[in-house]
Formats: structure tokens, sequence, C-alpha cells
């Protein structure tokens, strides 16, 4: 989770991460020629038939690994290559933990001292684990290189297939031509430790033989798994692999996923500090209204190692990148300190994923965002969560708490991050509710044909290799010149926003709704941070589609309002003993005539929770009642009593 406090760092961040760079360049020459479209479909053939496993079994398997994508041959957020991610992390070295960052106190609360951290010891390269390593295996089976199997397709689809058919042999089954009898070797392919992580794996594979699937890849080729809708995989042979058992007890977490304890101390230090988070009694105290989506800018075994130190931060789940297992920290009831915002703490469930922000190719595997996606839909049952980006939260869309705060508020899981991807795994894709004419907007950018410039990747200023985005770019003007809108709160002098990787003052992303402020020709403008941003949005193209929802604007009468970073009580509200928090305004305004989409409205309210003794804790209900709104990239909070609320949208027609 980087903030922009650590872009300047960024650079070494990244120069030293070994999961994020390829060992060798694999940038093809501008001479290579690009095979046909039909190419890597050619390979998964010839490689299903050369190692006797079933073609539909090799297909099924990489597309859960990588969507069938090269990434040019980057690794994975866990050292992996290619289509069959087949990992290489030896020179895993440095990583850089997000909550490391003194920028933003992720308790966000000033009834305490804020929560410093000084991170930990770096990790070394030695004792990794197996499935870091699958490369090195391929390698023997296959005779090829490991510059082969991580720069070519062919040679890492070939790699993948000898993996496979070796976990045959090894559980004594035949090299059968029959799908269903390849479930053990399936499940030992991904990596997990824990028969309930292996198992869930192998039942995706299987889901995505018995559906079929298609797709265009990153690198233009087209590759299609024709369904197999009968096929009933052997399960039985999951007793033969020797994994330990499956979830913890006591887990929160759906029946189709795997997930373990690993509990966040929560422990007293002395002269009244304590860590790491707070006990709760959610949803009786408080609803929970947000997930808040985060990436951990380190590796698994870092983070898992933080989360269990008493003077570090916290969050509820972490996921792993290779194969989704996930980590439960924090009781879903209990507060956690991770969002920056003590409002947005106090009424969300924090999930951290393995990867890395400004790195565009450390790219996450479908096995995590499946996994993430089953997590995300139980937690939105348990709570009355809707599955929309006003209440499923980016770290990035979560706002300052005060003016003070904005510019040191974190900004992953960024822009490549795939939330159109990863709603459509929510069963809640993006689509069109209102005509492309409509008065609201939802941003639904086509995410790999949408490539806007970034820079600070690797180094300030250097431009970032090109890679699919989430998100667009706003301007003053209805022109790619024209210079970007301004965000008076991460920049109170006035600079102009940036193109910078974690620079989130001019854009906007897939999911996000806004109220349109006008259109030219391929442009559309939408009301943001009180001021009209232009995107390009062409209708041959479109980034955006029409959308229905409710918006607020200023009541009759007022020329503009104040917008808020959380939704605090008023004075009258807080009992003796507790002190009153400051309802602080931003220094952004809605201004009359302006509109803004609605999320959810409650009363306000503050949580209280100073001290390690939960005797005294109080939950602080007001009168005053707020509108959540989507307000810039970030959401933002208004005071009912300062506007009115209307529909918006037309229906199409």
């Amino acid at each position: 989770m980087f903030s922009r406090g650590r872009a300047l760092r960024a650079g070494g961040v990244v120069a030293s991460a070994a999961l994020l760079l390829p060992l060798v360049s694999a940038t093809p020459s501008a001479t290579a020629q690009q095979p046909g479209p039909g190419f890597l479909q050619g390979e998964f053939t010839a490689a299903a038939a050369r190692y006797r496993v079933p073609e539909s079994v090799l297909l099924g398997v990489a597309y859960l690994q990588s969507r069938w994508d090269t990434h040019s041959g980057a690794p994975s957020v866990t050292g992996g290559y290619g289509p069959m991610h087949l990992t290489d992390a030896r020179t895993a070295l440095a990583e850089a933990p997000h909550h490391s960052d003194p920028s933003e106190d992720a308790r966000g609360d000033s009834s305490r001292p804020a929560r410093t951290v000084t991170g930990a010891a770096l990790p070394t390269a030695s004792a990794l684990p197996a499935r870091l390593r699958t490369l090195d295996r391929a390698a023997a089976l296959t005779g090829l290189s490991a510059k082969e199997l991580r720069q070519s397709p062919a040679a890492n689809v070939r790699g993948g297939a000898a993996l496979l058919a070796s976990a045959q042999r090894e559980l004594g089954e035949p090299l059968s031509a029959d799908p269903a009898d390849w479930y053990g070797a399936v499940a030992r392919f991904s990596g997990a430790d824990d028969s309930a992580t292996a198992s869930a794996y192998a039942q995706d594979v299987y889901e995505v033989i018995r559906t079929g699937e298609r797709r265009t890849t990153d690198s233009g080729q087209r590759v299609t798994l024709r369904a197999v809708p009968r096929v009933a995989p052997d399960t039985s042979q999951m007793g033969r692999l020797g994994l330990r058992a499956g979830n913890a007890a006591g887990t929160e977490c759906p029946k189709s996923v795997s997930c373990t304890w690993l509990p966040a101390p929560y422990e007293e230090f002395g002269e009244g500090d304590y860590g790491n988070h707070d006990l709760a009694d959610r949803p009786a105290s408080q609803s929970v209204d947000y997930i808040v989506i985060h990436d951990t800018e380190g590796s698994w075994d870092t983070t898992l190692k933080l989360i269990q130190d008493p003077e570090y931060v916290s969050w509820h789940y972490t996921l792993r990148s290779s194969d989704g297992l996930i980590a439960q920290h924090v009781r879903t009831k209990d507060v956690a300190w991770h969002a920056g915002n003590w409002y947005v703490n106090a009424k969300s469930v924090g999930l951290e994923h393995e990867g890395f922000l400004a790195a565009p190719d450390a790219w996450y595997t479908e096995a995590m965002y499946r996994t993430s996606a089953r997590l995300v839909t139980y937690l939105s049952k348990k709570y009355s969560i809707p599955l929309d980006r006003r209440h499923i939260l980016g770290h990035d869309t979560v706002p300052g708490t005060t003016t003070a705060t904005i510019p040191g508020m974190h900004t992953d899981p960024g822009p490549y991050w795939d939330w159109a991807h990863y709603f459509e795994l929510l069963g809640k894709p993006f689509r069109a509710t209102a005509g492309a004419d409509a008065d609201v907007v939802t941003i639904r950018p086509d995410y790999a044909a949408n490539q806007p410039p970034y820079t600070g990747c690797e180094k300030p200023g250097q431009a970032c290799a090109p890679h699919g985005s989430a998100a667009v770019r706003l301007h003053t003007a209805p022109d790619e010149d024209a210079p970007l809108v301004k965000d008076v709160g991460l920049r109170p002098g006035g600079d102009d926003s940036t193109i910078d990787v974690n620079d989130v003052g001019a854009r906007a992303t897939t999911g996000q709704q806004y109220a349109v402020a006008g259109r030219a020709g391929d442009w559309t403008a939408i009301w943001y941070l009180g001021q009209q941003a232009w995107f390009h949005n062409p209708r041959g193209g479109p980034t955006a589609v029409g959308a229905t929802a409710r918006v607020l604007t200023p009541r009759k009468g007022l020329t503009g309002i104040p917008v808020y970073g959380r939704a605090y009580p008023e004075a009258a509200a807080y009992p003796a003993g507790v002190p009153v928090q400051t309802v602080s305004a931003f220094p952004y305004k809605l201004l009359a005539g302006q509109r803004y989409v609605v999320g959810g409205s409650g009363p306000g309210e503050y949580y209280y929770a100073p001290t390690f003794d939960t005797s005294g804790h109080r939950v602080v209900r007001g009168e005053e009642r707020y509108y959540e709104i989507q307000f810039g990239h970030r959401i933002a909070y208004v005071k009912a009593s300062d506007v009115e609320v209307r529909p918006a949208g037309r229906p199409r027609g």
C-alpha cells in the first residue's frame, strides 16, 4: 500500500524487490517476429500431446494461474512467470511493507497518540518453499533453460505440462486422456500445503473446464477452452497428497476457500500504549459498511511476520497470491488499524492482498482474485454490505480525516488492480443501466486496451511500462493537452496533478460513478472535487457507461457546502467523559449546481476507544445525518441538512 509520501522511495523498493523484476530482460526486440494470434493455442495442444496431459486440464490450470496472459515475461508478485505461472523467486532479497510508512497513521484517530512503526528486518532469500521454485523443477523435467521458461510462452507451457504429468505419475495415476482422472495432479500444481486450499484450487480449475473459457490475451493471442460440461473429477485422490488439514476452527470464511488463523496480538505495552487493534462488538455496536481492498507491498511471509508484532498495525485478512490462501488475523467484530481513517476503520473490514502497486507487471493471479471475491461475497452477505464501489473501497478511495492528513493517505491497490474483472467474479459486473446520454456515468474502460501513461514505478519521473489500467485521467478541458485537474487537498499551493502512479488527484477508476457535467464530442465532463473534470469517452470505444443513481446537490439558497472526511456526531451528542471530536471540513467546496452520486447515509458516529481497558469504550451516535458521496477519486461525506437528494440518469430505451 503505497502513499504519495513514499513515491520518492519507490525506485529503491522496486529495484531491490526481486519478485518485481525478471532475472533477464523480457522485452522482445523491435525486429522480433511476433507470432500469429493462434500460436499460443497451438502450443497448448502440442504440449498436451507431448506430455500426455488432457488439453482441457492444461488450459484450465493455465487459466486459473494467469488467464493465459504472458505479461511480456515479467514475474507475478510471487515470482511466477508465463501462462503457467512457473515460480522462480530465488532473488527475493528485500521488500517495503507499506504500513512502515510514517506518513499515514493507520489507526487514524486523534484520541490517542499516532501509531508509528519502523518496519521489520528484511528477509533473506534462503529456504524458499517449493511453491516458489517450480521453474527449477520444470527445467529439470524438460531440459529447457530457466531463461527459456521465463521468456518463451511455448517453453513455459511445456514446463507446466511436464509438472502436471510428473505429479500424476507421483500419485501412481495413469497419464489418462480423461480429465476426470487428474484431480490430484491439479491440486498438487497449486503449490498449497493444506488440503482446503489445494481442493478449492482444483475445484476452480474443473469449474473452468466444465463451463469453458475464451479470451484474447495481453499479447493478442486468441485462446479457447471448449467446455467439458459433464466432467466429474475423482476427488478421492486428495487423500494421497499428504497435505495438512484445511480451515482452522473459528475462522470467518466461506466453505469454498481455505482459511488459517494467525491472530494479531492485542497487547498492552505500558504507559497506556497498546496494539495492534481494538476490541469491539460489531455489528451490535456499529454496522459494518465497508470492505477495504489493500495490497501488501511485501511478500506473504514478511506480511505475516508483521501482523504478529503487537507494536505494528493490523488488518483482518491477508490473501496469498500464488494460490489464494487466506490468513485471518482479527475477528470481524473487532476494529483493525488499517485504513488511516478511524471512522472508516470502525465501520470496515480490511483485506490485504500480496502485491505491489508500483510494479505494473507484478501481476495478481486469478486464484487470488477468485478467492478474494468469494471472501468479499461472504462478508457482504454477513454484514449486508452492497457490492458496489461506494462500499467495496480501495485504500486509495478512503478519505483523509482532516485537511492535514490528505497528502499522506495511501494509494493502493492503485491503477493496475482490475476492478472490472473483480466485480465480474463478485457477480456484479459494471454494465450500462441507462443510455449513453445519461446524467450519471459508471467509469468502465476496457482494462487491457486502456493504457494511460504513468511515471514513478521504478524512479521518480521515469515512465512506467505500458500496462492495462482501471483508471481514466481527468483534464480541465476536453483536450489531451489540457492540464490535469487540480487537487487542492494534495497540493495546497495549487500545483497541477501529475501522472505519477501514486497521484490520485486527477483519476477516476472503474466502477466509480459520477454525475455528468457536460459533453463535447468524444469527451465527457463529470463533477469532481468541486470542478468540471473531462475524460476521453469516444462512442466507438467508451471508457464509461450510462447509469442510474441518486445524486445530491446543495439545497436551495446555499452557494456551497462543506465536505468532510469522516461523519462524526455533533458536539451535543457526546456524553460526559468522551471528548468532543472536531467535525473538520476539507479545503474543497461542493458548489451550487454541482451534483454527486450518493452512497450510504446514516447518523454521525464515533467509536471512543483510546485505552486497552474496554470498559470505557463508547459508541457515540448523533442526530445529525450524513451522506457518503463519490467526490473525487476518494469518497467523502456531507451533512444531510445541507443537501437535496434526487434520482438521476435515464433508463435505456
